[in-house]
């Protein structure tokens, strides 16, 4: 019988991360406030498609723990790549008529999706580059 191996500190945090799916789903259908993804305001349907993309990371992840990393890393990257996309039109397109609507070109709902989703992609781009220095050292391919 294989024995499971016990989960690290950082699979347990981006298993925490995508199990709060539910949570930052809550808050935002519920409440109104998108931290989690805020460059789909506006788009419910397309916000729910990627919120059962994030369940879809959790699954992967609780059900592959060593992918947690890679996953984390390229949810990350595409909720950012999003972000700056959805931010960049507004501001490049700032009109006096957006200027009198009283949306501001960035809200703080987008600043907190780009802290969230930035720490996660940083910190899982640093896992990943942490395990291949210690496979190289293992090998005897680094100093």
């Amino acid at each position: 019988m294989m024995q499971k191996q016990a989960l690290t500190i950082s699979q347990k945090l981006f298993t925490g991360y995508y199990a709060a799916t539910l949570l930052f789903l809550a808050v935002d259908f519920l409440v109104g406030f998108n931290i989690r993804l805020s460059f789909l305001d506006g788009l419910p349907v397309w916000r729910g498609l990627y919120y059962v993309v994030c369940f879809i990371c959790f699954i992967l992840i609780w059900k592959r723990p060593t992918w947690a990393a890679l996953v984390a890393v390229c949810e990350s990257t595409l909720n950012i790549s999003a972000l700056i996309l959805d931010m960049g039109i507004r501001v490049t397109t700032l009109t006096d008529a957006a200027i009198e609507g009283g949306r501001p070109p960035v809200t703080g709902e987008e600043i907190f999706n780009f802290l969230i989703s930035g720490s996660v992609a940083y910190y899982g781009l640093w896992v990943r580059s942490r395990a291949a220095t210690q496979e190289l050292r293992g090998r005897g391919l680094t100093g």
